[in-house]
């Protein structure tokens, strides 16, 4: 403590510090019920609309799976065609033909086999792309509606706080 307390004795500084205390505290309330604080939203729409981001999300888990059991059955099936082509291919180029037109049916064989590869490639492509743009439409789309949603409970909360 200073001097000045200490010649004004124990009972006179006591109230002093009180007095400064007291001032602290009301400054303090007045400056704390001078701040505005954000409106709060309803918060059993705020509960609906975070249950709905969980759905959104489950769908676009499915579509995606949906769509990864899809590539993966297509793909088995086009794994056995180019297995039963296979036997084909290696059972006619035992024939006894000649050189020459062993060649040029290997180099025919070899062309279908690169063309339906390229096919089959394009249509995993096409299935994976079309999977992912389902599930990624359907998060985008919930989207959309949360920050709808959010601007609509941010207007309702700011007009029940001013009405």
């Amino acid at each position: 403590m200073s001097s000045d307390t200490t010649a004004m004795g124990p009972g006179a500084a006591m109230a002093q510090v009180m007095g400064h205390a007291k001032s602290a505290a009301e400054d303090f309330t007045k400056m704390f019920s001078e701040m505005k604080m954000p409106p709060l939203p309803d918060m059993e729409a705020l509960l609906t609309a975070q249950r709905r981001n969980m759905e959104a999300m489950s769908a676009a888990n499915k579509i995606a799976l949906e769509g990864a059991q899809a590539v993966a059955k297509r793909h088995m099936e086009i794994m056995q065609q180019t297995m039963g082509e296979m036997t084909e291919t290696l059972r006619s180029l035992a024939s006894t033909e000649g050189a020459q037109a062993k060649a040029a049916k290997q180099a025919e064989l070899l062309k279908r086999a690169y063309e339906r590869t390229v096919s089959n490639t394009k249509e995993l492509s096409d299935l994976i792309a079309r999977s992912n743009g389902e599930a990624i439409g359907t998060l985008n789309k919930r989207f959309t509606e949360a920050m709808d949603e959010v601007k609509q409970l941010m207007t309702h909360a700011s007009a029940a706080k001013e009405g």
